[in-house]
């Protein structure tokens, strides 16, 4: 069929279907190691959020796959933060919020796997992205691009 991406992680997988941090890296280290790329979706609950455990969910979420694959592969890897108090709600992490996230990736990175691995990965911001707030989102240094649902569908987008 030939199809050359994947996602994994994505919050509906990880709530509906209970699929654990483990699973996610599993699937992203067989998906890797069968020639596709792989987008790995991470994200903190409202509460995590609220109780400042952003950093830890993502790192957690995150340390999973680093432990699965080879620094090589993060070549083929795009990591989408998608908070998940934000998909489909209207609620929109704020610029500096998301900035401060993706940062906050970017760094954890940088220690787990390699500096110049941290530097070229792509991070991209998943939560309820539209056409009013996209162009102040993409302006961050550390956002590289959006995970965009529903309002992928609108003509204004």
């Amino acid at each position: 069929m030939k199809i050359s991406w994947t996602l994994t992680g994505h919050s509906e997988r990880r709530t509906l279907f209970h699929e654990s941090d483990e699973d996610v890296a599993l699937k992203t280290k067989v998906a890797l190691e069968n020639g596709m790329s792989v987008m790995v979706c991470i994200g903190e609950s409202l509460e995590e959020r609220e109780s400042g455990k952003t950093g830890e969910v993502n790192a957690r979420q995150l340390q999973a796959v680093v432990d699965q694959i080879e620094e090589a592969h993060w070549g083929n890897v795009v990591i989408a933060y998608e908070p998940i108090w934000a998909i489909g709600t209207g609620k929109v992490a704020t610029p500096e919020q998301a900035q401060e996230t993706h940062l906050e990736i970017r760094n954890f990175m940088s220690r787990a796997v390699d500096p110049s691995v941290a530097g070229a990965v792509r991070i991209l911001y998943g939560g309820s992205v539209n056409a009013e707030n996209a162009s102040t989102l993409i302006e961050q240094p550390d956002i590289d691009g959006f995970l965009v649902g529903g309002a992928s569908l609108k003509p204004d987008f």
